[in-house]
């Protein structure tokens, strides 16, 4: 399949299926103190690296009951999106062939909860700003990216750069 024009057809009906990516909500959680929680992933594909805690929009949900509902069940917390931060095109795998997938990110604050690792996660943490987990400790491709452009949103104009 070439990406973003084939589509399979029948010949005999006429249905035509289109291959869309699924959306995802994830959100950027920072408290006041200026850190982010990441999750690391429990589950395949890309167990034990770091990612940004979310998952998928279920069909007929609005993107951000997807996100409250996801960040509760993987971190116990509840959150304040804050302002959309921006989309990134991925994979679902490392194969060539995986699903592709349309990931939106939301800025958030917590409201509160207990925070603990559940669902497909199995270690909460925070990280400041210059010590984010590198491009090889993150799950997905799109990871890496989103992060070094939070980074770089929060980082003061004359801060030299991290990693």
């Amino acid at each position: 399949m070439v990406h973003g024009s084939e589509r399979v057809t029948c010949h005999e009906c006429g249905f035509v299926s289109y291959a869309n990516p699924a959306p995802t909500a994830g959100a950027l959680v920072s408290p006041h103190d200026g850190g982010l929680l990441l999750a690391r992933r429990g589950v395949e594909p890309f167990a034990g690296l770091w990612d940004i805690p979310g998952g998928y929009v279920h069909e007929a949900e609005h993107p951000l009951d997807a996100l409250h509902r996801e960040l509760f069940e993987e971190t116990g917390l509840g959150i304040e999106p804050l302002q959309f931060f921006g989309i990134w095109m991925d994979q679902y795998g490392p194969e060539h062939d995986a699903p592709w997938t349309l990931n939106m990110y939301w800025t958030a604050r917590p409201l509160g909860g207990e925070m603990r690792p559940s669902d497909d996660v199995s270690e909460l943490g925070w990280f400041s700003p210059h010590d984010l987990p590198p491009p090889e400790e993150t799950a997905f491709r799109n990871v890496a990216v989103v992060l070094a452009a939070w980074r770089d949103s929060v980082r003061p104009r004359n801060a030299p750069k991290g990693r």
